[in-house]
């Protein structure tokens, strides 16, 4: 049976709306949108189409609040985070991934993302032994979503080598490692596994970066799934940037768009070193930037050039990356902010029909949905029903309308606006609870105790 929400005021393909019936299809798409509808089904006050969210790595989601400390170096950077990250990740089991994977899962969709897109780049034992099953890891990422209700599109990471210099991985990234032909076994099992979700499930490739696999490595994966999104880290780092230039003789984005054909397929993650040349040339690809606010905060990675590249035409997504805050709400406003800092304005993202709120939400949800090839993005017959409704009782959105309410949603409120989450039909959030949170966080308060006592 078809499922309907009726909103009081809804954000379609057609522009802010009152009195909106959307009916949704049984397989997860919306079947129709009518405005001026007398109330029936679920009743909101206001619907919007549900972002994905495009850059996770799940299990680092159980180290926030590990990493505060200054470390024996005198000045703690990316690269003294990275250490302790490669620590961490050695003690986890496929149990502890599968259920911390759950817990990131079911906190993004109660904050308001519809889907991830998982970039999974542990595939073996520690100590870099392979599980039985190639595909063991990407499973536990598929059973997670399965428990979750998210919509997943996974991305599993070709990881060869230590730097540019082919130098062999470290321990801590011996997890991390494949020969080409080990990454198209992973590849085909995760594809696989896949198919025990919904239709909406998805495959993408991710070589790492450039300083994890070579040119021709580089090649191969792009070429390995032709019609699948391409995720990759680029240009995150100073010293990333200089590693690139001194063994390839460009910077990092300069070297990509001379020896690739980026298009509308790549997903670029971070590029917050980049020239303003290098800027344009990205944003006139129809590439996605990839962008994660506040990783890159809590990093140090740098300013993402954003008033300058959205100008340029260029299209970009949001993620939560590191995991150490999973907020919606949070990584728009941070965005939008780390540009005021820096280029001491206000509003730098609006324009002159569309406010910031709205630029931001607007981004976020196109360039979402290209990242992760998924029909969403958009409340209109066909799209998936991938919806999230705010809370209109609360303070912060009295009297608000239209692009009032996003920017009250990003810059006045939180996450806690969230009432209702729909991923792909699924009514996986009501009102702002998750239906199976109380299962899956007791799973990971026993996880986490057991970590603890390992590490």
């Amino acid at each position: 049976m078809s499922k309907q929400i009726w909103a009081a005021q809804a954000l379609t393909s057609a522009g802010w709306q009152r009195d909106v019936l959307v009916t949704l299809a049984p397989d997860g798409t919306i079947e129709s949108v009518k405005a001026d509808s007398p109330k029936a089904g679920v009743t909101v006050g206001l619907l919007l189409p549900a972002p994905t969210n495009l850059h996770s790595h799940a299990f680092q989601r159980a180290m926030a609040g590990m990493t505060e400390r200054r470390g024996p170096d005198p000045r703690d950077t990316f690269w003294t985070w990275r250490k302790l990250m490669f620590q961490f990740l050695d003690h986890l089991s496929p149990d502890d991934i599968e259920a911390i994977a759950a817990l990131v899962q079911m906190e993004m969709l109660e904050a308001g993302y519809a889907a991830v897109v998982e970039f999974h780049y542990i595939h073996h034992q520690p100590g870099g032994v392979p599980y039985a099953d190639w595909a063991e890891l990407s499973q536990r990422i598929v059973v997670a979503a399965a428990t979750s209700g998210i919509g997943l599109t996974l991305a599993p990471v070709l990881y060869r080598h230590g730097g540019c210099d082919l130098r062999p991985l470290s321990p801590g990234q011996i997890r991390f490692g494949t020969t080409q032909d080990q990454f198209q076994r992973i590849v085909e099992g995760a594809e696989h596994a896949l198919k025990s979700l919904p239709a909406d499930a998805r495959l993408a490739i991710a070589p790492h970066s450039l300083r994890a696999v070579t040119p021709d490595e580089l090649s191969f994966a792009a070429s390995l799934r032709p019609n699948a999104p391409l995720h990759m880290h680029l240009a995150e780092q100073v010293g990333e940037v200089e590693e690139i230039v001194a063994h390839r003789g460009a910077r990092p984005v300069e070297w990509l768009l001379k020896n690739h054909s980026v298009d509308a397929r790549w997903c670029l993650i971070h590029c917050t070193q980049m020239l303003p040349h290098e800027t344009e040339a990205l944003a006139s690809t129809g590439a996605v930037a990839g962008l994660c606010p506040i990783t890159e905060s809590s990093l140090g990675d740098g300013i993402f050039d954003g008033v300058r590249y959205l100008h340029a035409g260029g299209h970009f997504g949001i993620g939560s990356d590191s995991n150490i805050r999973i907020s919606l709400s949070e990584e728009l406003r941070t965005l939008e902010y780390s540009q005021r800092l820096r280029d001491k304005g206000r509003a730098l993202f609006a324009e002159a029909d569309r406010s910031t709120g709205r630029v931001l939400f607007d981004g976020a949800l196109s360039g979402g949905a290209q990242a992760a090839a998924r029909n969403a993005g958009v409340i209109r017959p066909g799209a998936l029903a991938d919806l999230l409704a705010l809370d209109t009782s609360s303070i912060m959105l009295e009297g608000k309308h239209g692009d009032e309410c996003l920017d009250s949603f990003v810059f006045a409120g939180d996450d806690r606006l969230v009432q209702h989450v729909w991923s792909a039909g699924r009514h996986v959030v009501v009102d702002g609870k998750h239906g199976q949170r109380g299962s899956i966080v007791s799973r990971y308060r026993a996880t986490m105790n057991s970590l603890r006592a390992r590490l």
